[in-house]
Parts: structure tokens; C-alpha cells; sequence
């Protein structure tokens, strides 16, 4: 039993060693089979064809770069500061249609349409202003946008005409020697139609984005008239589109406005070049 056992225990023996170098064997034929890697001072025996295979798995470990585009289209919308105006001043009502075009990358084609409706009441004086007008011009964006905002803070140029009419409501007489008191209020209800003028303003303003496609945004405005038709022996007060005259030919202007993009096209945008430093070489 015990020279059993122990020619047992040497055939399992010689069984293991046995497979455990035919394990080996076959590892080393596995390893064969597979190409050999890359080293220095090896030349293969066609080189294209390897710069071809390593080029494209460089290409496929790359990541792409996003090219940015600058997009183009009309904006539209309307100015909140004439809507609201009415629920606190009962002497006025208008409503202003605002517009621009993005002509250059900076450039932008401008122009804005309302109507309004405005009772002055002065010392002596009570009138009613009726009339349309449109301004026209241009924008120009200073601000530089990062990645795909599209903010803007602008100024521009504007040339306007308005026409419209003036009712005189009631008036007093001016007494020089108010000893008696002063004179009645008149009314009258003269009206003057065909009334017109012309201005050109200089437009400072800003466009901030806040949703998408939607933008915020007010303006300053300083006007200058150029032409003013008005009747014989009436001033006009106040001028649709230009505003408040203050008996003279300057004016200002306020809007805040709320718009809404609607793109058209899009443009890529080149990288700028910037040139190397030749680190004080010449």
C-alpha cells in the first residue's frame, strides 16, 4: 500500500509538471502570432504604409473643434415705456414698433414706427397732439460678444419725420396788468392739420439677451429738428417721435424695449492671426 501510494503521488507529479509546460507552450505560440510593437531602431518593411496607419489613429484620438458662427436675421418688438405711459399719465397714448437688421458683423440697420397721442396743459395754454412718424438709421455694436452671446451695447444715428395735427383746447389771454384779475379761460377747439418735421438724433443703447432669441434693452436719445412746419401764431409743443421741443430745436428721447430674433443665416467667423513674437530677434 505504501509503494502505491507513493507511485501515485509521482505520476501526479509528473502529470502537473507536465501540463503546466504545455500551458507554456501555448502561451508563447499565442504571443507569437500577435504583430510586435513599435520600437526605436526598427525599420519596417514598408514605411507608408505605416505613417498611414499611425496618422489615422491620431485623427481618430483628436478632438474636433467647434467652429463658432455669428448668426444673422431681423429683430422685432415693441417699446414698454410708451405702453405703460398711459396707465399712469392720462394725457398721453402711443405705441412705438421697434426693428433692426444685422447687416456686418458690427453693423445694424435700424428703424422704429409709432404713434402717439398727447395732451399738453401749460399756464395758458391746453393742446392736443395727433400724429405718426418713422426714424431710420443705423447701429453700431462696440461691444466684443464672448463664445455665442450676442449682446450689444451700440450707438447710432437716426433721421426722423413725423406727421400730425394740433387742437388748441382752451387758452388765456396774457394780462400785462393783472389789476382786475386775471382773464377767463377760452375755449376754442381750433384745429390745425398738415403739420410735419423732420430730426436727425444721435441713439446710445443696450440689447442684453435674456431668453433665447428674446432680448431687453433701452435707449438715449438726442434730438435736433431740421425742418418744423407750424402754424402762423402756434408753436408746436410737442412733436410726435421727436418729443417735448421746449420752444427750441433740441429734444430728448427714452425707450425700453423688448424683442425678439428671428435668425435667418449664419455666418463662420475666421480665427483672427496672430502674429509670433520673434523674442527680440530680428
Amino acid at each position: 500500500m505504501k509503494h502505491t501510494l507513493k507511485y501515485f503521488f509521482s505520476f501526479c507529479l509528473v502529470l502537473s509538471l507536465f501540463l503546466a509546460n504545455a500551458q507554456d507552450s501555448n502561451s508563447k505560440a499565442e504571443l507569437a502570432k500577435q504583430p510586435t510593437p513599435k520600437t526605436e531602431g526598427v525599420v519596417p518593411e514598408n514605411p507608408e504604409a505605416f505613417k498611414k496607419v499611425d496618422l489615422t489613429a491620431k485623427k481618430k484620438d483628436s478632438i474636433p473643434v467647434p467652429v463658432k458662427t455669428d448668426r444673422y436675421g431681423i429683430r422685432v418688438g415693441v417699446d414698454l415705456y410708451k405702453l405703460t405711459r398711459a396707465l399712469y399719465d392720462k394725457n398721453y397714448k402711443g405705441i412705438e414698433f421697434v426693428g433692426d437688421y444685422r447687416l456686418t458683423k458690427k453693423y445694424f440697420l435700424a428703424a422704429e414706427l409709432g404713434n402717439e397721442n398727447k395732451t399738453t396743459d401749460d399756464t395758458r395754454l391746453n393742446s392736443t397732439v395727433k400724429g405718426s412718424y418713422l426714424k431710420a438709421g443705423f447701429d453700431y455694436n462696440g461691444y466684443q460678444n464672448w463664445l455665442n452671446m450676442e449682446n450689444i451695447i451700440s450707438i447710432g444715428m437716426r433721421y426722423g419725420f413725423s406727421t400730425f395735427n394740433q387742437q388748441i383746447n382752451t387758452y388765456k389771454i396774457y394780462n400785462a396788468n393783472p389789476y382786475f384779475g386775471e382773464t377767463p379761460t377760452i375755449a376754442s377747439g381750433q384745429k390745425f392739420n398738415g403739420l410735419s418735421a423732420s430730426w436727425i438724433e444721435v441713439v446710445a443703447g443696450v440689447k442684453a439677451k435674456v431668453f433665447d432669441n428674446v432680448f431687453v434693452g433701452f435707449s438715449l436719445q438726442l434730438k435736433r429738428l431740421v425742418s418744423n412746419k407750424q402754424p402762423d401764431n402756434f408753436e408746436n409743443l410737442y412733436i410726435p417721435g421727436f418729443n417735448r421741443t421746449y420752444n427750441g430745436d433740441f429734444g430728448v428721447g427714452f425707450n425700453y424695449t423688448v424683442t425678439y430674433f428671428l435668425p435667418i443665416y449664419k455666418k463662420k467667423v475666421k480665427p483672427v492671426a496672430v502674429s509670433k513674437k520673434s523674442n527680440g530677434k530680428k
